[in-house]
C-alpha cells in the first residue's frame, strides 16, 4: 500500500471509533447533568487524560516542537510554564473546585462565577462571562478546524474548505450525541494516542542523532550560541524575561472553562488523588518529548523552512508508513480533543447559563445539541473567511480566558469574596486588555502580554474582597473520600 492509502485507512478506522463512542455515550445521556458533567461520575483515568489532551491542542505536538527547533534549548521554559500551571491546577484548584461545585450544585463555570450574586448583578456576570466564553471559543475552535483542515489538505490533496468541513462534521456528531461522556472518552483515546506519539517519535529521533551525547554535540555544530543557551544568550534582564515569559504560559490554565469542568465532574476524592499523578506523568512525557523532538530535528533537518513542519518531516523520515499514519492521527487527535470540549462548554453557556434550555430536561438537551450545530457552523465560517495564524488565535483565546476568569477562581477558592460589581469589572478588565494587546500592531512583549491582563484583573478584585469562612476547604475535599455510587460501580465508571 502507498503511504497515503495507509493514512486514509487508519484515519477512517479512527473516525469510526470516535463516532461509535458518541453513539454509545448517547445512551447514557438523559439530562443536563449527564450532558454537561457526565453525572459527576468521571473516574481518574478518563478525567486525567481527557484533561491533558484538551489542554494540549495541536500546538503541543506541532507548535512546541517548532519552538524548540527555532529557539533551541530555551524553549524548555515554555514547557515548564505549562507543566507548572498543571500542577497548580490539580494540586490547589481541583480539590477546592470539586467540593465547592458539589456543595452548591454548579453545572458550569458560569454558575461558579455568579455564585452569591442576585438580580441585575447576577445577570451582568452571567451575560459578560457567557459572552467572553462564546467569543473566545468560536475563534479557538476555528483554529482547531483550521489545523485539521491543513492536515487533511496537505496529506490527501483536498481543498481546504472540504477538509475543514470533514473534520468539523466528525467532531460535531459525537459531541452532539453523547455530550460530556462522549467528549471525555474520545479525549481519553486521543490523549493516549498523543502520549504514544510523544514516546515513539522522540525516541526514534534520539537514536538517529546518537543519544544525549550526540544531541549535545550536534546542537553545538548547527546552532548559534543563543540557541544552545537556556536563557537565549542574553544578560540578566533578558534572561529574566525569557524565563518569566515562558513560565507565564501557565497562568492561562487557571481560567479555562473546558479544563475546570473536569474538576467539577470528578467522581470522588480518590479519583482526584489518582488522576493528578496520571496527568503529571502525561505532561512530562508529552511536553519534554516534543522539546527533544524539536532539538533533534534541528540536527537532522538544519535548513527546514517552517519549524512547525518538523513533526511531519521526522515522522516521514524515521518511522515506517503504518506507524507514521497512526502518528498523523495523533495530530488530528490533538486538534479534536480541544475542539470538542470547547463546543460542549459553549453549548452549556447558551443552553444552561443564558436560560435558553430551561423549559424542561428534554428541552435542555435539544437546545444544547442545536447550539453545538450552530457553533460548529460559526467556527467553520471563521476558519474559512477570517484567516489567521493558528498559534496566534490559540494564544489569544488562552490568555483572554485565563485573565478574565482565573483571578476570580483563585480568590473565591482561597476563601475570599468580592463585590459582584468588582467581579464584572475584573472579567471586563482581563478580557479587554487581552484583546487590546492582541490587536496592537507591535506586541508589547511576552511578559506584559501574558501577565498584565491577569494581574490587573486580580488587582480589581482585591480592592473589594472580604474574608469568609470556607466550610468546603481543600483539606475537607482531600481528606474526605467519597465512595463511588452504586450505579457507578455497576456500570464500571473509568
Amino acid at each position: 500500500m502507498e503511504r497515503a492509502d495507509i493514512v486514509i485507512a487508519v484515519l477512517v478506522i479512527y473516525q469510526l471509533v470516535l463516532l461509535g463512542i458518541g453513539f454509545w455515550a448517547s445512551r447514557r445521556t438523559t439530562d443536563g447533568k449527564d450532558f454537561f458533567l457526565a453525572g459527576r461520575q468521571l473516574g481518574p483515568v478518563v478525567a486525567a487524560i481527557s484533561y491533558a489532551s484538551s489542554a494540549s491542542s495541536a500546538w503541543t505536538l506541532l507548535g512546541l516542537s517548532g519552538i524548540a527547533y527555532a529557539a533551541g534549548v530555551s524553549a524548555i521554559w515554555v514547557a515548564a510554564g505549562s507543566i507548572s500551571g498543571m500542577f497548580v491546577a490539580w494540586w490547589w484548584i481541583a480539590p477546592r473546585l470539586m467540593q465547592y461545585s458539589r456543595t452548591h450544585d454548579h453545572l458550569t463555570l458560569t454558575d461558579f462565577l455568579a455564585h452569591g450574586a442576585e438580580g441585575s448583578a447576577r445577570r451582568a456576570i452571567v451575560y459578560l462571562s457567557s459572552g467572553v466564553i462564546i467569543f473566545s471559543f468560536v475563534f479557538y475552535v476555528a483554529a482547531q478546524f483550521q489545523g485539521a483542515g491543513n492536515m487533511f489538505s496537505s496529506t490527501f490533496d483536498m481543498s481546504l474548505p472540504a477538509s475543514i468541513a470533514i473534520g468539523a462534521l466528525v467532531i460535531m456528531i459525537y459531541t452532539f450525541l453523547g455530550g460530556f461522556w462522549a467528549v471525555s472518552l474520545t479525549d481519553t483515546l486521543q490523549g493516549i494516542l498523543m502520549a504514544i506519539t510523544a514516546l515513539l517519535l522522540p525516541v526514534a529521533a534520539m537514536i538517529a542523532v546518537g543519544g544525549l551525547a550526540g544531541l549535545a554535540e550536534g546542537l553545538h555544530a548547527v546552532s548559534s550560541l543563543e540557541q544552545v543557551s537556556f536563557t537565549a544568550g542574553g544578560g540578566f534582564w533578558f534572561a529574566a524575561g525569557v524565563i518569566i515569559g515562558g513560565l507565564a504560559i501557565g497562568i492561562g490554565t487557571y481560567g479555562q472553562p473546558h479544563l475546570l469542568v473536569r474538576f467539577m465532574a470528578l467522581r470522588d476524592t480518590r479519583a482526584l488523588l489518582q488522576a493528578r499523578w496520571i496527568v503529571a506523568c502525561w505532561y512530562l512525557v508529552v511536553f519534554l518529548g516534543m522539546i527533544l523532538l524539536g532539538l533533534a530535528g534541528r540536527i537532522l533537518f538544519p535548513e527546514l523552512g517552517d519549524p512547525e513542519n518538523i513533526f511531519f518531516n521526522m515522522n516521514e523520515e524515521l518511522l515506517p508508513p503504518i506507524i507514521g499514519a497512526v502518528l498523523l492521527a495523533a495530530v488530528l487527535s490533538a486538534i479534536m480533543s480541544t475542539a470538542d470540549s470547547q463546543l460542549l462548554v459553549a453549548a452549556g453557556v447558551i443552553a444552561h447559563d443564558l436560560g435558553l434550555g430551561h423549559l424542561g430536561r428534554a428541552s435542555l438537551l435539544r437546545v444544547s445539541r442545536l447550539v453545538i450545530v450552530l457553533l460548529v457552523a460559526a467556527a467553520v465560517a471563521v476558519a474559512l473567511y477570517l484567516p489567521e495564524s493558528i498559534f496566534n488565535r490559540v494564544l489569544f483565546a488562552w490568555i483572554a480566558l485565563g485573565s478574565a476568569f482565573g483571578p476570580i477562581v483563585f480568590l473565591r477558592l482561597a476563601g475570599y469574596e468580592a463585590a459582584p460589581a468588582s467581579i464584572v469589572l475584573s472579567i471586563f478588565t482581563g478580557f479587554s486588555l487581552s484583546v487590546l494587546f492582541y490587536l496592537m500592531p507591535d506586541t508589547p512583549g511576552e511578559i506584559l502580554e501574558r501577565l498584565a491582563p491577569f494581574c490587573c484583573a486580580f488587582a480589581v478584585l482585591m480592592a473589594s474582597t472580604r474574608r469568609r469562612r470556607v466550610a468546603d476547604s481543600a483539606a475537607d475535599a482531600v481528606n474526605t473520600v467519597q465512595p463511588p455510587s452504586a450505579a457507578c460501580r455497576r456500570s464500571g465508571c473509568a
